[in-house]
């Protein structure tokens, strides 16, 4: 028990120590838990051999996370991504496999054991990869979604290659190698299948066929028909840790289910949750089963660092560096040309090339196998499995690569030049997001003349489709905005999401274009300080005007009278305007605000009065400011309080 508590002990130090670092330093999560690995397993030698039975109770939370993929996932929308889904994923493993294989064959590697690496090597990590893109919120971009077709599909195809390789089995190595054998990288062979533990040993191949279909059809019928009820009957116990239990039992019986007709348990569990996805109770699901699959993803990823055998690397150094960079540069290869046949953007091309171009865990399940069904040697299972670790290692480096320099520069529209400009405006709208299109239609509507740029291709193009004319290009560039007529525009409507080249803009057309008017968007108060330190004319914050609406609307819920709540609603903006404007006296641009000690202590001045403030402004009678406002129509109060 001591001993349990003690290697509990030091995974939790590690993760809690090096994740807050990790992500503190810009590396991410996931980085973070890879390190933590390396540095209580091969540097310190915390943790040993137990790594490799932690491991797979922790490839788990990979089951876990593939079945809140599908909570997300409605069946009309995985069948809208069919074509990528089958033809992106397709194409993207059998052409890395063969690409992979044919590479061995070159270096005198048996044919079968070729194209069994080239089957390992064909997969990516759907752990790293996904939790990367979840954390950087690119999970929803067209390369998020690209990847995610991809992945899944590789999960899939993992079943088609544990029936092929048996079939590639090395006669000279059956006699040389136990069953079980461990691979000596640090990652165990999986154990022969236990026949009292399956369902379809030694069946004929149709009543395999069966039973796998029997399995799958009471995943899906279960849990269209009953799940339904037997959660509102769990629900009505009012138990929360008993729906959370119910929740987990849920998953491990799919994973269980589908271990015991030899299918993969990620594949059972993301079609419980497409199943599922359209279920009351997603979102309940969803939250109880979101710490355990964090905690057991964080875990395995503790393992793979905690697996690195340094021993084999500086023992071969240059060959096994050499193959890794190898596989990582093939399979970005294929999937860079993938990225421009299915036509995706520059950005999200890279996104996807540089996402996926490691190997991933289902590599080491692959491994094992194959050590155990007699295809690969000891020796060359060793070198393999530290290439899957040290190609998944890198892949949060792939990730910080993508964002220093494809996201850190605009979007070239596949090198394209940006276009020619034919006309001016009376006003020009740098931006075309929600915010840019809102104050864009304003204009136009009250027959205001503008030109609006973005370096989003996507957005260009989407807003063509509704017949709202815009242009390509970086709007902070001075010849993109002297071809728009800068020079004659009246103003310049800054709504653009870089919040560093928006303050230029602003320092830019402030120094060389003082006659036009700025305005401009402020993502926070620190921004909102910076334009106008940079001299913006006007500089408002993009949700202030939006949560007070909302605040206006609970405060009529609540049965406020509705001029009540506009006095009240006209004092708080008159007390945040005055407070912005003392705040800016104490406001340090190379201090942040948490840590200035004056600005907190005048934020916290001016707080404790907006609540007498306001009661003495509700409280006063009407005058000359009150003539403007009109009461709603009569009814308006009363449906607030329905």
């Amino acid at each position: 028990m001591g001993g349990l508590l003690f290697q509990a002990f030091i995974y939790l130090c590690a993760a809690v120590i090096a994740v807050p670092i990790a992500k503190r330093l810009g590396l991410g999560s996931v980085l973070g838990y890879l390190l933590a690995g390396i540095v209580i397993g091969p540097v310190i030698g915390l943790v040993g051999s137990e790594t490799q039975e932690i491991q797979h109770f922790a490839e788990f939370g990979v089951v876990m996370m593939l079945f809140l993929v599908g909570l997300e996932l409605q069946p009309r929308m995985l069948w809208q991504m069919r074509h990528r889904l089958i033809g992106l994923g397709g194409l993207q493993v059998s052409l890395t496999a063969l690409l992979i294989a044919g590479a061995a064959l070159l270096m005198g590697v048996y044919w079968s054991v070729a194209l069994t690496i080239g089957l390992i090597f064909s997969l990516s990590s759907t752990a790293i990869v996904l939790q990367t893109l979840n954390e950087k919120g690119l999970a929803k971009t067209e390369g998020g979604r690209a990847s995610f077709s991809v992945l899944l599909f590789q999960d899939i195809a993992v079943i088609p290659m544990l029936a092929l390789i048996p079939l590639l089995a090395l006669p000279d190595l059956a006699g040389g190698l136990a069953e079980g054998t461990v691979a000596a990288g640090g990652h165990p062979g999986e154990v022969v299948h236990n026949k009292e533990l399956s369902l379809v040993a030694g069946l004929p191949g149709w009543a395999h066929a069966l039973v796998v279909l029997g399995a799958v059809a009471t995943v899906l019928l279960g849990g269209h028909f009953l799940s339904r009820p037997l959660f509102r009957f769990i629900a009505a116990s009012r138990l929360r840790e008993i729906f959370t239990a119910s929740a987990l039992l849920l998953v491990i019986g799919i994973a269980l289910l589908m271990t015991l007709v030899d299918l993969s348990p990620a594949l059972g569990t993301f079609l419980a949750g497409v199943v599922l996805a359209n279920s009351e109770f997603r979102h309940e699901l969803e939250s109880d089963i979101e710490p355990f699959k964090g905690l057991l993803l964080g875990l395995f990823f503790i393992t793979v660092g905690a697996g690195v055998n340094f021993g084999i690397l500086f023992a071969d150094f240059a060959t096994i560096i050499g193959l890794t960079i190898g596989v990582i540069a093939i399979k970005g290869l294929v999937l860079y040309g993938l990225a421009r046949l299915f036509r995706l953007e520059a950005t999200d091309r890279w996104l996807f090339t540089l996402g996926l171009a490691q190997a991933g865990e289902f590599g080491f399940v692959l491994l094992s196998f194959s050590l155990q069904k007699h295809v690969i040697p000891t020796e060359l299972a060793s070198t393999l499995s530290l290439v899957v670790a040290l190609s998944m290692l890198l892949t949060p480096a792939l990730f910080i690569l993508y964002d220093r320099l494809v996201l850190s520069r605009p979007t070239d529209r596949d090198g394209q030049p940006a276009d020619e400009i034919d006309e001016t405006g009376t006003v020009i709208i740098a931006g075309s997001g929600r915010f840019g299109q809102i104050v864009n239609r304003l204009l136009v509507a009250s027959g205001v003349k503008t030109v609006v740029l973005d370096h989003e291709a996507a957005i260009i193009d989407m807003l063509s489709r509704f017949g709202v004319k815009s242009y390509y290009g970086d709007a902070s560039r001075p010849e993109l905005l002297h071809a728009a007529g800068i020079e004659s525009a009246k103003a310049l409507v800054i709504a653009i999401d870089d919040r560093e080249r928006a303050v230029e803009l602003v320092e830019h057309v402030r120094r060389h274009y003082p006659q036009v008017k700025t305005l401009a968007r402020a993502y926070d108060v620190n921004h909102l300080y910076l334009l106008n330190k940079a001299g913006a004319d006007i500089a408002v914050r993009e949700v202030f005007d939006g949560s007070l609406e909302i605040g206006k609307a609970a405060l009529k819920a609540v049965g406020m009278h509705p001029f009540k709540v506009e006095k009240m609603s006209q004092a708080f903006r008159r007390h945040d305007q005055a407070g912005l404007d003392s705040l800016y006296e104490l406001w340090d641009e190379d201090t942040t605000m948490s840590s200035n000690k004056a600005f907190l202590a005048r934020a916290r001045e001016h707080g404790a009065t907006l609540k007498d403030l306001m009661e003495a402004d509700r409280l006063q009678l009407h005058d000359r400011t009150d003539r403007g406002w009109t009461p709603p129509p009569k009814g308006y109060a009363e449906k607030f309080e329905e």
